[in-house]
């Protein structure tokens, strides 16, 4: 008797669980390379489930902020390392999504790796390269420190939907920020598996929470709400300029670009330490020689 294979039953991963969307709603992702069958039904998330997401991000946000720089690179290192050993699995979630070929897929997975791999190195250096210490006409020592922002959302590209997510993620959480991202609206399988990782990893639930759906509706809520504080996004102009009058309404930190305006995401030019720059707050601290 020949068996029926079993079809997933996607779901985001928010606050470290697998959850539906708040509506119900779903929509069909078919399977590229086996005659448009059906790969599953990814969650149409809300207005809702990114303030659920929020939430869930502002939980977590304290107690990852507090380990020290060490511990939160040795987490996106073991990230690196789980996502080496399964990178069949999800070079296989690239290919039948239709985000390209076998081989593109592995070039994807494997400079998502390295991708890691950087920013994990980073992690305990880079308040020595953007802080500073500061002369000043006192008996005073004064340094110039980095601390996280707090909640930071993320709208990943389309273009690479693996690597552009975590490319735009590693910087983010290795600071001590929080993360809510929306997933790639045409390829948002591969984030799904990205999910199904980040669940067995040491990463704390809720430091990074994955949603899908479609950007006309959730864009919105990304620029308004007032407890994200920093949006890094990869959209059209005219989500770039939404985004823009969004978030002078909260005085949030954007750092928006276009989609295919030059991006390559393979490059060693999309991997720097000032992307970490883009979402920490510097902060002067005094204090007197002798005391």
């Amino acid at each position: 008797m020949q068996r029926i294979p079993v079809t997933k039953t996607p779901k985001v991963y928010v606050g470290g669980a697998f959850i539906r969307s708040e509506s119900g709603r779903v929509f069909p992702v078919l399977k590229k390379n086996a005659a448009g069958t059906l790969l599953g039904n990814i969650p149409q998330c809300t207005r809702k489930d990114l303030r659920n997401a929020v939430e869930a991000a502002a939980k977590a946000g304290p107690d990852w902020a507090k380990r020290t720089p060490y511990n939160r690179g040795q987490i996106i290192y073991r990230l690196g390392e789980m996502l080496e050993a399964r990178s069949a699995e999800m070079a296989d979630a690239l290919v039948i999504s239709g985000a390209g070929s076998k081989s593109v897929a592995a070039k994807e997975v494997s400079a998502s790796v390295d991708r890691l791999i950087y920013y994990a190195g980073w992690a305990d250096k880079y308040e020595q390269v953007l802080g500073n210490t500061n002369p000043v006409a006192g008996p005073f020592f004064n340094f110039t420190v980095a601390e996280p922002m707090g909640i930071i959302g993320v709208i990943a590209d389309d273009g690479a939907p693996l690597l552009g997510l975590l490319s735009q993620v590693a910087p983010i959480i290795l600071s001590g920020n929080t993360v809510v991202c929306l997933a790639s609206q045409e390829f948002p399988y591969p984030s799904i598996v990205l999910g199904e990782m980040l669940a067995t990893s040491d990463l704390p639930g809720g430091v990074v929470n994955i949603l899908t759906g479609f950007r006309k509706e959730m864009v919105p809520t990304f620029a308004t709400h007032t407890h994200i504080r920093g949006v890094s996004a990869i959209v059209s102009a005219e989500e770039k300029k939404e985004l823009g009058m969004g978030a002078a309404e909260s005085i949030k930190r954007v750092r928006a670009r276009r989609r295919g305006d030059g991006l390559d995401w393979m490059s060693e030019k999309s991997q720097s330490v000032y992307e970490i720059r883009d979402f920490v707050e510097f902060k002067t601290t005094w204090h007197p020689i002798g005391a």
